[in-house]
């Protein structure tokens, strides 16, 4: 699996161009977990609820997407801010050696997790060795 954007220690707006709805597109800080059954991604996603994630995979790219509604504090103005609202969108190239019916999403507290287990034939394979 490969990532196609550079490691940040902040969110920080996607590189892509202007979106139709004219709100900034954030790219989610992600955490990846490599085992040999497969691999986990953790995307921090705030604001977004479970209904509003969006996960495709279209020829080996895997894109998720995370709509937030916007939220206006009622007979408030706002003096300043510093969060930026904005969507979540981040793509990765996949392997051919992960079975795409079995990706399974959670979103808990913020946090978007994706499994992404093995097919069985990329499996490592135990060979058991018989004593004569």
């Amino acid at each position: 699996m490969t990532n196609d954007v550079t490691h940040t220690a902040d969110k920080t707006p996607a590189e892509t161009p202007e979106t139709t709805t004219g709100r900034r597109i954030y790219r989610p800080l992600t955490d990846i977990v490599e085992t040999t059954d497969g691999v986990t991604l953790m995307l921090e996603m705030p604001g977004v609820a479970a209904e509003d994630v969006d996960i495709t995979l279209e020829k080996r790219v895997l894109t998720i997407r995370g709509k937030v509604h916007a939220t206006q504090p009622e007979k408030l103005q706002l003096a300043y801010a510093e969060y930026g609202e904005g969507d979540f969108e981040r793509a990765f190239t996949m392997s051919d050696d992960f079975d795409p019916d079995k990706i399974g999403a959670q979103l808990s507290n913020g946090v978007l997790t994706l499994t992404l287990p093995r097919a069985a034939e990329a499996q490592p394979k135990k060979i058991t060795v018989k004593a004569s």
